[in-house]
């Protein structure tokens, strides 16, 4: 039976956190500053409102140290103690160029990454917070950022550009880019009946499996479009789920059931869905011989910038960008026999947030929705 938490905001929630580990807390960040910490049971541990007033965006605990809480709000990072929410712990003011989207730490909470408005990617070091690179090859917002568990210098970032990025933080350009536009025209290509209409797969969320290969982004077109990173950090495969009959809002691996294959979707439709990805041919190990190599499209004219002033700031190589546009030309696509969701749950609002957790011993899912509230479901149907 789902469970609704309340009391805990005014606003719309429009994030969740979880601390590891087993006694682990919930963070969720709403509309005008509003941070909660909730204990397991969902009662609230601690009510803070950010000074500005400005949307609290993200929220991501240290996995290094869990008494470090992280809250994104308009273009500062606060760092919080989760046990006790009197303020800010430490302010990084500035963090991200423009309004901040999402933040990311790598698995020894040593980076912080922080997605903002103008398309950027600024790394921060831990602790102080010092800016150390900045990635400019977005051409729109910057939506969603993971880096990938085992290698604490990769990062994935993904936008409304409908591109999708794998950075070595070593370089300020990308190992390689996936333009999802071109890969959902290819398929519509052979699909669209006349009349029929596309939402273009606008990225929202990106997610990447605790083995560190397979990769999920949300996207606008309802679909989950998945990648597969091989040796050497290469793009190997790319494939998708036809998840949500509008658009995909959320993506988020689940590391605690019984492989690091499942995920769990939700969108714009109400919908949150439990996919269990270890036999879609992209994750198997006989993937290879179920696919086709993608055809090398030149690429199209993209959604155009929040803010066209940062043209100049955003210009790239062209040879460079050509090269790389290659080797994600060269990833093999494969495609899905038709499977629907191990579970399906029909939760009625749009979903801005999906959190996996364990509370109290119970596999579940925590939904932020429109609503002031955070629903809880169980997935012991597992």
């Amino acid at each position: 039976m789902a469970r609704r938490w309340s009391e805990g905001h005014s606003t719309s929630i429009l994030c969740v956190g979880v601390s590891p580990g087993p006694e682990s807390l919930l963070a969720s960040g709403s509309e005008s500053g509003e941070v909660t910490v909730w204990s397991q049971e969902g009662n609230v541990a601690g009510r803070l409102t950010l000074p500005g007033g400005e949307d609290s965006t993200s929220v991501v605990f240290s996995p290094a140290a869990p008494s470090q809480l992280y809250v994104s709000h308009g273009d500062s990072v606060s760092v919080l103690d989760p046990r006790n929410l009197k303020g800010p712990v430490e302010e990084f003011q500035g963090a991200g160029e423009e309004e901040i989207n999402a933040l990311a730490l790598n698995d020894t909470g040593s980076v912080l990454a922080v997605a903002d408005d103008s398309g950027a990617v600024r790394v921060l070091e831990l602790p102080g917070g010092k800016v150390c690179r900045t990635l400019r090859r977005h051409t729109n917002i910057c939506s969603s950022v993971a880096f990938r568990p085992h290698r604490p210098n990769n990062l994935v970032s993904a936008g409304l550009d409908m591109q999708v990025m794998l950075w070595g933080l070593q370089k300020t350009r990308p190992l390689w880019t996936l333009n999802l536009q071109d890969v959902t025209e290819e398929e519509d290509d052979h699909q669209q009946r006349p009349g029929q209409l596309f939402n273009p797969p606008l990225v929202h969320c990106v997610s990447v499996a605790s083995c560190g290969n397979v990769v999920a982004c949300a996207a606008g077109d309802g679909r989950v479009h998945l990648m597969r990173i091989g040796s050497g950090s290469k793009l190997e495969q790319q494939g998708a789920v036809k998840a949500h009959s509008q658009g995909a809002s959320q993506a988020h691996f689940v590391s605690f059931l019984s492989h690091p294959h499942w995920l769990v979707s939700g969108g714009n439709d109400g919908q949150v869905a439990l996919w269990d990805l270890s036999k879609h041919p992209l994750v198997t190990r006989e993937a290879k011989a179920q696919t086709k190599v993608a055809p090398r499209r030149k690429r199209k004219s993209k959604a155009k910038r929040k803010d066209p002033g940062h043209h100049d700031a955003t210009k790239v190589d062209t040879e460079k960008e050509e090269a790389e546009e290659e080797v994600a030309a060269g990833a093999e696509e494969v495609t899905e026999k038709k499977a629907g969701p191990k579970l399906s749950i029909s939760h009625g609002d749009k979903v801005n947030w999906l959190c996996p957790a364990v509370l109290r011993g119970e596999a579940s899912v925590v939904v932020a929705d429109q609503s002031s509230c955070l629903t809880v479901y169980p997935l012991a149907q597992l």
